[in-house]
């Protein structure tokens, strides 16, 4: 098998040659505005590890034409998001850009830093914080705002706070109604396989290259590095709530179901400043992203940024968000909120028009194209978000996966589908001769699916793999969603390579910041429920740290948890730290082991707790997605 990445075909150049027209070229310059200092080597290291490289990307350089494997706004989106350092915003504000795929704000408050969204992982927020002390003078952090419910707008918090310093309350930490909810639901509950996912999505194990990674939309690359967490020590729970932080006035509006499902914008009055989080930033964005997650409620999130602009539209002279770069000029920002706003209401309003006529999403998504008023704007673009996926979040949301064909109602699953695929088609070779055909037609969508079905029926088939590798990397090249791109650049590139080895997925990243209800929860997703046939137990935890009790109880081959005593009798009572309830969850220890080392304190049944922590699933990182 060619192992290698292949050129761009000549129906892949057909494409990549053509150069839509683009009104935003002013972008540029916004990138660029207000540079202050850029970090002396790009390189970010922590213990030995490289955290970040941005010279990775020099291939990508200003005013350099793309190359045929690159479509031609995306390689203009690479660009633009190429541009890194630390940069002036306004008088009082600043922005660390292009050393992470998110950006992190410094507000001058009155004793300190206020911060908002600490970029993803600590040691990029670590030197980005270095680089605003460095260039602008030394002050501490006295707030950290969460914009949103993502972990790359709070993961990489504890390279600037210390846990120590917000439980004496030296330091703020602010964020929307519901942010530890939804914190833990995407990054815990779900959090194993929406992991694997995000490597499709971010590519972060593709080579950076012309015919590799160039892009993420919305950043240039994530991060190397494990994500932390710490709670909020204050939400805001309402729109129009007002804050004095650090001496600094800010105007909070709530944008749930939005772009996160705890998501907030603000505004800060005096200064004429406003805050887009991630709700408004310099592409289209998703819908549902093809990591998966719940999914937006597209008119929701058009009627919120209308509010926006209802609120602070009048006055506001400066808009920055959580990705990209800035707009200046009241004219300017409501011109861009308004083609924000109605982007989200077409792709919204156009998808159910289509599937009230009956209409499937993959029907729909094939007939939609965006119009001149999005399609020729650079910030409405799909760079990051794409149409196609769009329209079928829509559809999602509203009608389900189901498209109303029982056809499909239940089908079979992959390998066995594909058996019967490859045997209807006369078998692999004959399969594989029609594919062929295909491929140097330019039709890559067809072979795509046509030799999955042989890749999944017979895995070993060197043929079917390589040909089905060539077919994606084709389609990654012409696509102009960096998403897209990165999901079929990395499926040609594990076609080829094979899947990484597997690794168990952490348990314990955002845990320490959660309830012991949200811990419980996250559990009951890992119970091996064939293990627990017949068994009821009621265990009780008393947290020796968190002043807390709580009663967990096995049933019916579940586990749920109530605080307090309950009414219950207890089978077993742990009194433990909640540091040792971690390590029973993440199987470092187990009961036996904690009693026998005084850290854990039983009374009742040892085989109670046993029952209950003695029968929980780990998750790998990587388990197959491209082959069965």
């Amino acid at each position: 098998m060619d192992k290698s990445s292949k050129p761009a075909s000549k129906h892949t150049a057909a494409v990549t040659s053509q150069h839509p027209e683009i009104q935003g070229f002013g972008d540029f310059e916004r990138a660029t505005r207000g540079l202050v200092a850029q970090h002396p080597t790009g390189v970010i290291e922590a213990y030995g590890v490289v955290v970040v490289d941005i010279n990775r990307y020099s291939f990508i350089e200003a005013g350099k034409p793309n190359p045929d494997t690159v479509h031609p706004a995306l390689w203009r989106q690479a660009q633009l998001n190429a541009i890194h350092g630390l940069f002036e915003v306004a008088p009082g504000v600043w922005q660390a850009r292009g050393y992470d795929i998110s950006n992190i704000t410094f507000i001058e408050g009155d004793t300190g830093w206020i911060i908002i969204d600490p970029l993803t992982v600590a040691p990029t927020a670590r030197a980005c914080l270095d680089l605003a002390n460095s260039s602008l003078g030394h002050r501490r952090v006295s707030a950290v705002i969460y914009t949103h419910s993502h972990t790359d707008h709070f993961g990489g918090v504890l390279g600037v706070v210390t846990a120590e310093q917000v439980a004496a309350g030296k330091c703020r930490v602010i964020a929307p109604e519901g942010f530890l909810a939804e914190t833990v639901g995407e990054n815990v509950v779900a959090g194993p396989a929406m992991l694997r996912r995000a490597a499709f999505q971010f590519g972060p194990l593709l080579p950076a290259g012309e015919r590799g990674h160039v892009d993420c939309g919305l950043g240039k690359a994530i991060p190397f590095f494990q994500s932390g967490l710490l709670a909020p020590t204050e939400s805001v729970h309402e729109t129009g709530q007002e804050l004095v932080v650090d001496g600094v006035r800010i105007v909070f509006q709530l944008t749930p179901g939005t772009e996160a499902p705890a998501e907030m914008n603000f505004y800060f009055p005096e200064r004429k400043w406003l805050c887009t989080a991630e709700n408004c930033t310099a592409t289209m964005h998703n819908l549902v992203p093809i990591r998966g997650a719940l999914v937006r409620d597209a008119l929701a999130w058009s009627k919120y940024i209308a509010e926006t602009v209802e609120m602070f539209g009048t006055h506001v002279e400066v808009q920055f968000a959580s990705h990209n770069w800035p707009t200046w000029g009241n004219q300017e920002i409501n011109a861009y909120l308004t083609l924000q706003r109605d982007l989200y209401r077409w792709m919204h309003d156009q998808t159910m028009r289509y599937a009230n006529h009956g209409l499937t999403a993959t029907e729909i998504a094939e007939r939609l194209r965006l119009p001149d008023e999005f399609s020729k704007v650079a910030h409405t673009i799909g760079y990051y978000g794409d149409l196609v996926h769009n329209v079928k979040a829509v559809y999602q949301r509203y009608l389900s996966w189901y498209d109303g064909n029982p056809a499909r109602l239940w089908t079979l699953p992959p390998v066995e589908a594909a058996k019967r695929y490859v045997r209807l088609a006369g078998g692999p070779d004959q399969l594989l001769e029609k594919a062929r055909e295909a491929f140097d037609a330019g039709d890559y969508r067809w072979v795509g699916e046509l030799v999955g079905h042989l890749v999944f029926a017979e895995p070993s088939d060197e043929r079917a793999r390589e040909l089905q590798a060539d077919a994606f990397e084709q389609l990654g090249y012409q696509s102009q969603s960096a998403t897209f791109r990165n999901a079929f650049l990395y499926g040609a590139q594990e076609l080829r390579f094979g899947t990484p080895p597997p690794q168990r997925t952490p348990v314990g990243r955002f845990l320490e910041a959660t309830t012991i209800e949200q811990i419980v929860d996250s559990m009951a997703v890992r119970l091996k429920d064939e293990e627990v046939a017949g068994l009821g137990v009621t265990v009780r935890l008393v947290l020796t740290d968190r002043d807390e009790q709580w009663t967990v109880r096995l049933s019916n081959r579940t586990l749920s948890a109530t605080a307090g005593e309950g009414d219950a009798v207890a089978d077993a009572t742990l009194t433990l730290s909640a540091g040792a309830l971690l390590a029973l969850l993440d199987g470092s220890a187990s009961v036996d082991d904690l009693l026998g080392d005084g850290t854990v304190s039983l009374s009742g049944s040892a085989g109670a707790a046993e029952a209950v922590f003695g029968h929980l699933d780990f998750f790998q990182t990587f388990f197959p997605v491209v082959t069965p």
